[in-house]
């Protein structure tokens, strides 16, 4: 098995471990024949292509100083998404978990941490992965180290997946047209590609929250470690059937001070606003290119709103999922509410700078966004 990033034993989290286990774990995706398979990956490839054209006509938004394609798209099967993940969570969280081993011999929770050990860490990680490898559709990855099997931009540039027996289960689950699915899906991922090569200032200004929000950290090593046990126990089924009580905190909602919280609120505005932005522009695009895209659109959110089994919601509260359906849907609010009164081009002035990024309490008022850029700017 390729090494993740060197050394994958090193310090409180056996990277390779953790993918050794997803991958030996997630579900196999649904069952297609070779043929099938290829015609996936092509069609999805052509796509990506094309959404291209249509995202950045729609949005009026077109790549600066560099070439899209320097972000590659990367049609990825389940362990292509782990591999990708891994390597993504290892750059992003070194600071957080380096921070975290100088504590261990001076925290109470070093005696868990040495009976966990990274060895155990990284299966319990493996497990939370092995759930989630099955249900992404696709994802940008702003923050993606290439590896040999999985090339990134060059600069820090980052690399769009699209996973490809996800997408073929749900269609199939939804019973939609396979061509018209795979289309709607490319747009919205598209979309978040569209972002960050038009805007090029967007993704140091979210790795610098990022860190600052991990620098920021001050917890208890063995909390974490619990909540990862809690989690991958809930995936083993080892928590017992009738416990009750309030559930536990999210992983992120541990990790949070003072300074913590206010990083927190611009973090989830922009994410809403990244995400309200791809649903938009998929449901604005849709209509032009995706016959069907009132059916898809229909019987994909029915199988939001339907939710999952009482494991799937306890493992969404956890990992903190429900907050990302939050940020669709108040994301989307926003953007429509601002374009339907200035437009566009008016909306696109969200894209100057960090300052005209909406703030939490604007993504839920969006008139108060407009009244902060719009008139202040035109005044």
């Amino acid at each position: 098995m390729t090494s993740i990033g060197g050394a994958g034993t090193s310090g409180m989290v056996d990277w390779n471990l953790a993918v050794a286990t997803a991958t030996r774990l997630v579900r196999p995706g649904p069952e297609v024949s070779r043929d099938e398979a290829r015609e996936v990956v092509a069609e999805l490839r052509k796509h990506a292509k094309a959404s291209e054209q249509h995202v950045r006509a729609y949005t009026r938004m077109l790549p600066e100083g560099a070439d899209v394609h320097d972000t590659p798209v990367l049609v990825v099967d389940r362990a292509g998404w782990i591999k990708a993940n891994v390597a993504g969570f290892r750059e992003l969280l070194t600071p957080l978990l380096g921070k975290m081993q100088e504590r261990r011999s001076t925290t109470p929770g070093n005696a868990v941490l040495g009976a966990v050990g990274g060895k155990v860490t990284g299966v319990e990680l493996g497990m939370l992965l092995s759930f989630l490898a099955s249900r992404i559709l696709g994802q940008y990855e702003t923050f993606a180290p290439a590896t040999r099997e999985l090339p990134a931009g060059a600069n820090g540039g980052g690399r769009l997946l699209l996973v490809a027996p996800n997408i073929v289960h749900v269609e199939r689950e939804l019973d939609v047209s396979p061509h018209d699915f795979r289309l709607w899906v490319c747009l919205h991922e598209e979309t978040h590609r569209t972002q960050f090569t038009a805007v090029p200032w967007l993704r140091d200004h979210l790795q610098g929250e990022i860190q600052s929000f991990l620098a920021a950290t001050d917890v208890d090593p063995g909390t974490v470690v619990e909540r990862l046990r809690e989690a991958a126990q809930a995936l083993a089924g080892g928590r017992p059937e009738g416990e009750v009580g309030e559930p536990s905190p999210s992983l992120v909602e541990i990790v949070q001070t003072p300074e913590q919280r206010e990083i927190l609120g611009r973090l989830t505005a922009v994410m809403s606003l990244l995400e309200g932005h791809a649903d938009y522009v998929m449901d604005g695009v849709g209509p032009q290119v995706v016959p069907s895209v009132a059916e898809i659109r229909e019987k994909f959110q029915q199988r939001r709103a339907r939710g999952a089994s009482r494991l799937d919601l306890a493992l969404r509260k956890l990992l903190g999922l429900d907050a990302k359906l939050r940020q669709y849907r108040d994301g989307e609010r926003f953007v429509r509410a601002v374009v339907d009164q200035v437009g566009m081009d008016g909306f696109n002035r969200v894209w100057t700078s960090p300052n005209t990024l909406p703030t939490k309490a604007e993504i839920a008022a969006p008139a108060d966004w407009i009244a902060r850029v719009h008139r202040k700017a035109d005044s």
